[in-house]
């Protein structure tokens, strides 16, 4: 006999849907599983079977035989436990095969025949609404994930035995109520207003949260670099529905969704160390997963000691600071994921970390800065839109009672600013790209949202000149203004906004 389950892959981020066949014939008892599974997914035969067994029921002294189509598509992963164990009782007449024609199912099976946590969720109940299925029967644990998707039935499983008493009509599981996203408060361990002194630095940040722009703190150790860095969160914007979903979904597929938080709703903040690879950083592996810029979408990435990092690392950061996501390719094929980050940087003068600091003396060689400085490369800097100074804070500044603005005030102006660029935005033909803030806009956006007057023109001319900069960082120049702008509630750019955008630009480059 044959029975026939349909279950799903994870491809990227994308779900692909798989038919589970399972077919009974004469021979020697056991089960072969063919159709490009790996590890995980051949070890299934002895899952399903003690599973089977310590559910109540009897298992087939015969050959099965699972098939997972599209045999192209390769299955990872213990999903496809479930959906082969309905089809091992769908083939032994146990359960209706009619009553599995409309839904999907995924799970992993303890030997107890309990159902466990799988990765991937979201994107899989996601292709099954899109794919016209009207239900889909996922783990207890994964139904509050599943049940983002609108229009789709989702069917919470705590075990074999409740699933197959479900099918056979001897009990009732209601389906997973829709889950209503509840606004969540940002995320930060310190809030600027205990941040003492560096107010520039402060405002450096606000623009750079307005716009969603790229940061380089340089400074001596101690000047607070990577307070500041981690007191960022606090005064980013809230994520629409849409952002939380794109976010959420990279966390399922990487099996990072923490179980009480079905939507991520607080922007991403990761800081991975300066020894990651850059396969970590990037994505990677035999078959590729996100790396740490994509688990930053639409959050920030933080990299500490920026010159710490391999050079080879670094470089492989210039194509998603640029496109906005990554591309990696493998001899099986190529796989897109997004990387819409902020970048937060932070690094000291050199190797010591007092070059230029007018109280204690630098101990490096000049032959050392300079070699340690052009661990950056040019490119690199160049697709950092704000640079800014982080000098030490005097003992008066630190010992002042006093505290300055709150990140809660901070946010209420970067939310404005992000308001006006949402409006202005929602009118714009992007060319079916989304646009969210002003770092996402391309040359022909730029065209007509950062117009320059006469006065400006000529400054910029003067800058271009001096600076020496490239079109890269004119074009930079020019978003930077535009959102010095919008946070003075400017329709225009004028000659002081981009007078500041201009000071954001390294006076000279390191060495």
């Amino acid at each position: 006999m044959l029975a026939r389950v349909f279950s799903c892959a994870v491809i990227g981020l994308e779900g692909v849907i798989v038919d589970v066949e399972v077919d009974t014939a004469q021979g020697l008892p056991g089960m072969d599983i063919v159709g490009l599974p790996d590890v995980a997914v051949q070890e299934s035969k002895q899952r399903v079977m003690a599973a089977i067994k310590n559910a109540g029921f009897p298992y087939p002294r015969k050959r099965l035989t699972v098939n997972l189509a599209p045999a192209s598509v390769r299955k990872e992963g213990p999903s496809y436990d479930l959906p082969i164990a309905l089809g091992v009782l769908v083939c032994m007449e146990m359960i209706p095969a009619k009553l599995l024609e409309d839904g999907l199912v995924v799970g992993e099976l303890s030997l107890d025949g309990s159902v466990r946590h799988v990765r991937g969720v979201l994107p899989m109940a996601a292709i099954a609404r899109d794919k016209g299925y009207s239900r889909i029967f996922v783990p207890k644990v994964d139904a509050a994930e599943a049940a983002l998707i609108p229009g789709l039935d989702v069917i919470p499983v705590d075990s074999l035995t409740d699933l197959a008493a479900y099918l056979q009509g001897r009990m009732a599981i209601p389906p997973q109520p829709p889950t209503q996203p509840v606004r969540a408060e940002a995320w930060s361990l310190t809030d600027f207003k205990e941040v003492k002194g560096q107010e520039h630095v402060k405002r450096s940040l606000e623009v750079a949260a307005a716009g969603g722009h790229n940061v380089l703190m340089i400074g001596p150790p101690g000047a607070g670099k990577t307070l500041l860095a981690r007191a960022l969160p606090a005064i980013l914007p809230d994520m629409t529905i849409e952002e939380a979903l794109d976010v959420t979904r990279i966390y399922s597929i990487s099996d990072l969704l923490p179980s009480d938080i079905p939507l991520i709703q607080t922007r991403p903040f990761r800081a991975p160390h300066h020894t990651i690879s850059h396969a970590g950083l990037v994505g990677g592996g035999n078959w590729p997963h996100p790396g740490e810029v994509s688990l930053a979408h639409r959050g920030v990435l933080f990299l500490d000691e920026l010159p710490e990092f391999g050079k080879h690392v670094l470089e492989v950061l210039r194509q998603p600071l640029e496109d906005k996501h990554v591309t990696i390719s493998r001899a099986r094929g190529s796989l897109t994921f997004p990387a819409n980050f902020q970048m937060v940087a932070a690094m000291n003068p050199c190797p010591c970390g007092y070059y230029g600091d007018p109280i204690k003396p630098c101990t490096c060689s000049h032959a050392f800065i300079t070699t340690y400085q052009k661990r950056i490369s040019g490119p690199l800097l160049d697709r950092i839109d704000i640079h800014v100074q982080v000098p030490r804070v005097d003992y008066d500044k630190l010992s002042d009672e006093r505290f300055g603005e709150s990140s809660e005030k901070i946010r209420e102006r970067v939310e404005a600013a992000r308001e006006i660029q949402r409006t202005r935005f929602a009118s714009t033909d992007a060319g079916g790209r989304s646009l969210y803030c002003n770092s996402d806009m391309r040359n022909a956006d730029i065209r007509v949202h950062c117009k320059l007057n006469e006065d400006c023109q000529n400054l910029m001319r003067a800058a271009m000149q001096q600076m020496h900069l490239s079109a890269r960082a004119y074009h930079r120049m020019l978003k930077l203004a535009r959102t010095i702008a919008d946070l003075a509630y400017s329709e225009d750019i004028s000659a002081t906004h981009l007078a500041e955008a201009l000071q954001y630009r390294p006076q000279v480059m390191f060495g």
